[in-house]
């Protein structure tokens, strides 16, 4: 069995100034923007209504964040472009992690 590494972005809800990302469901909206982006090709039926497992809301240390798989880079570029520049234009804090 081969364990392979997962690289992970995560987009924390705080500026770079220090303040909460606003509105307080942000992650779950962008989550949702995304979930259509899954192993395989898109949702099927009933899909709709979950997280894609590459674009997923959580909270780190009390502050709500979105964890971004890095193989939605190599799955869709463009979606990988959205996610990664929503953080920017936003001047949200990101980090990187490996599990």
């Amino acid at each position: 069995m081969k364990i392979i590494d997962v690289q992970q972005l995560i987009i924390h809800g705080v500026t770079e100034e220090g303040q909460r990302f606003r509105p307080s469901d942000w992650a779950e909206r962008l989550a949702g923007v995304m979930s259509q982006f899954r192993p395989g090709g898109n949702a099927g039926p009933g899909n709709h209504i979950t997280y894609s497992p590459y674009v997923v809301p959580n909270i780190i240390d009390g502050v709500k964040c979105i964890i971004v798989d890095f193989r939605l880079r190599e799955l869709e570029p463009l979606a990988w472009k959205f996610v990664a520049d929503f953080a920017t234009d936003n001047k949200l804090k990101t980090s990187e992690r490996t599990l």
